[in-house]
């Protein structure tokens, strides 16, 4: 099944269910998919662009959480969790600090980087390794500090 029907028959099923927030969040990525579609890049949607498109949202959730935090407006912060909770479903297992710090090391060694100055080399090749399983601020705070040892 790919990205967008797995997209639609989940927005089918949320829909027999009556699950608001499942709908919120799928007519979200549903739309985000086609501004993808018709942006003119003629890019084909498949699983890796979903992943793209999916990991944009949840940063953008993130950030809007964070704001409405700060606010105090707790009623806006809730929904965001909660689309950030049913966007999540569509990303793949996120890897624990230390898959990660492993990874990046492999990354390090592979790209022969000794310093802070190899940073953008690094994370180059992080971002395309490690797209969709851990965010991008995660990554290059890693990624820095391995650097500077």
């Amino acid at each position: 099944m790919s990205f967008q029907e797995r997209i639609n028959n989940d927005l089918k099923e949320a829909m027999k269910a009556k699950d608001e927030k499942a709908l919120r969040a799928i007519r979200a990525i549903k739309a985000a998919i086609l501004l993808a579609n018709t942006d003119g890049s003629g890019q084909e949607m498949n699983d890796e662009r979903g992943i793209q498109i999916v990991s944009k949202l949840v940063k953008q959730r993130k950030e809007s959480l964070e704001i409405y935090e700060k606010q105090n407006r707790e009623d806006l912060a809730q929904t965001e969790r909660e689309e950030i909770e049913v966007i999540s479903r569509y990303l793949p297992a996120q890897l624990s600090e230390s898959e990660l710090k492993a990874a990046i090391e492999a990354i390090i060694k592979e790209t022969g980087a000794s310093g802070p100055a190899d940073m953008g080399k690094v994370m180059g090749a992080a971002s395309k390794q490690l797209a969709g399983k851990a965010d991008g601020k995660t990554l290059s705070g890693l990624v820095k500090e391995l650097l500077s040892r």
